[in-house]
């Protein structure tokens, strides 16, 4: 039987491992940490329960895929609620908001609320329809790197649509055009926080993340985000998948330009297949020291990172949903000191998670489970220490003022995840969140193919790589991967 290794059981290695055993690969993927998931993972403190990364879940068609594949019922392994709010946004004007995923309801509450019109936020979303509709099976579900792929009539037909995508102004400049009010702008312009971009340098391309989550909908796994990974780690077992924890891998074995397994604890292990789910930069750095290094992808810039602070709150707020957002008072003032000065604004955007809404047993009674979020850039070498210490008093007290409490008060337990702690437990290169980032216009096209150009037998999955971060792209990156291997049949 061919043989396949996975290095990495994020989300992209196990469905990587998924497909190819289903293509008849006998499989064993290798996780360094002691769990499967990478950046979507769990953890508990002192009876609370905290997702530890991705907290927001779309596109869930990209996970029942791989059980429908197997002729497997995905209600049988995993279950999911569709949420009839995706957001509540707050300004410190005391404005409120509620993004419905009923749109009609949504844009009644816009035209109640803000100074923008109902009709505002039905162009921005049939824009955002129209790049989706070009842009989805060519640039996200195929490789942008073999040229089969812009040799047919579809391909052809949205690379003759490819000017109504928007790329040559930014994300901001356009949803100026959309909105008349400065709030909403400001909503717009937060999705590209969706994969580490800056709305004022990323093309308005990336309009396209609205119409993930306002037209297909937002929703939430009964049993938390982590409930994703265990599914299709148990789906990957059922497939005869070996999982092998604690096991990081030392090296890619290349003989005569192609691929021949692996070697860990200095033992050689072959395969027919290699993927690597490793951020790609680490791949070439740790695994692939001998090999020509792609330089220019390697020195692209960085997606941003995050500061994540999981707070145990002895209190329940009724005011606050499953996803909120407390938005800053000046955008581009923010974005700015990310990006240009790679340090933390002291009026940062603040994004709180709160599972204990949907998921009772995830807090004690009368309790709730904060997982409370900023961007911040991408790990160069800052003093840490310092910035998390000022970011948490500049995020109480924003939170403080606008929910009028005393949060200090209110916190029985406390665990944080920065850009160091997330490269060393997920090796994302500088802690970054999505590989590289998507700010200028040919992003799409400079990140790294999923296979090798220089080593045969060799592919690349996850966030680091096309089409990008975020579990949806992550799940599509396997799915390309997959198709490109042959059958051992």
């Amino acid at each position: 039987m061919s043989k396949a290794i996975v290095i990495g059981a994020g989300i992209a290695g196990i469905a990587s491992a998924i497909r190819l055993a289903l293509k008849g690969y006998q499989v064993d993927v290798y996780e360094s940490n002691a769990y499967p998931g990478g950046k979507l993972s769990e953890f508990e403190q002192d009876g609370f329960r905290f997702d530890a990364g991705p907290s927001l879940f779309t596109m869930p068609q990209y996970v029942e895929e791989l059980f429908k594949l197997a002729g497997e019922l995905p209600q049988d392994y995993f279950q999911y609620e569709k949420l009839d709010e995706v957001c509540r946004y707050f300004w410190d004007d005391g404005t409120h908001l509620t993004a419905w995923a009923d749109t009609e309801k949504f844009a009644d509450e816009i035209a109640a609320k803000t100074t923008s019109k109902r009709e505002e936020l039905f162009a921005f979303l049939a824009k955002s329809k129209q790049i989706y509709e070009i842009t989805n099976h060519v640039f996200l579900e195929k490789s942008l790197h073999k040229l089969a792929t812009f040799l047919n009539i579809p391909t052809l037909k949205s690379i003759l649509r490819l000017p109504q995508i928007d790329a040559f102004r930014t994300m901001a400049k356009a949803n100026e055009s959309f909105f008349s009010d400065k709030k909403m702008v400001q909503y717009a312009n937060r999705y590209a926080t969706y994969n580490g971009s800056n709305p004022y340098q990323a093309p308005a391309t990336l309009n396209v993340i609205p119409h993930l989550e306002q037209h297909f909908g937002a929703y939430f796994p009964k049993n938390g985000m982590f409930d994703i990974t265990l599914s299709l780690v148990r789906l990957a077992e059922r497939l005869g998948i070996k999982f092998h924890y604690n096991s990081y891998v030392e090296q890619i074995l290349v003989e005569n330009k192609e691929t021949k397994g692996i070697i860990i604890h200095a033992e050689k292990r072959f395969a027919d297949v290699v993927v690597s789910n490793m951020d790609v930069y680490f791949t070439y750095k740790n695994l692939l020291k001998d090999a020509k290094q792609p330089q220019q992808i390697l020195k692209q810039e960085r997606s941003s990172s995050a500061l994540i602070f999981y707070w145990g709150v002895k209190k329940q707020f009724k005011e606050l949903g499953l996803h909120n957002i407390f938005f800053s008072d000046d955008y581009q003032k923010e974005f700015n000191t990310i990006f240009k000065e790679k340090g933390i604004d002291d009026d940062p955007t603040v994004y709180i998670n709160i599972t204990s809404k949907l998921k009772a047993d995830d807090a004690p009674e009368g309790c709730e489970n904060w997982f409370t979020m900023i961007n911040v850039p991408n790990n160069i070498g800052q003093d840490w220490d310092t910035l998390i210490a000022k970011a948490k008093l500049n995020i109480i007290k924003k939170i403080n003022k606008n929910l009028k409490v005393n949060l200090d008060e209110l916190m029985v337990t406390e665990a944080i995840l920065d850009p160091r702690t997330i490269e060393s437990k997920s090796f994302s290169y500088q802690g970054s969140l999505y590989g590289t980032s998507s700010n200028n216009q040919f992003a799409a096209f400079l990140r790294h193919a999923n296979f090798s150009s220089k080593i045969k037998n060799l592919y690349f999955t996850g966030g680091s790589v096309h089409p990008g971060g975020g579990i949806p792209l992550a799940l599509l990156s396997a799915k390309i991967v997959g198709e490109m291997i042959p059958s051992t049949s």
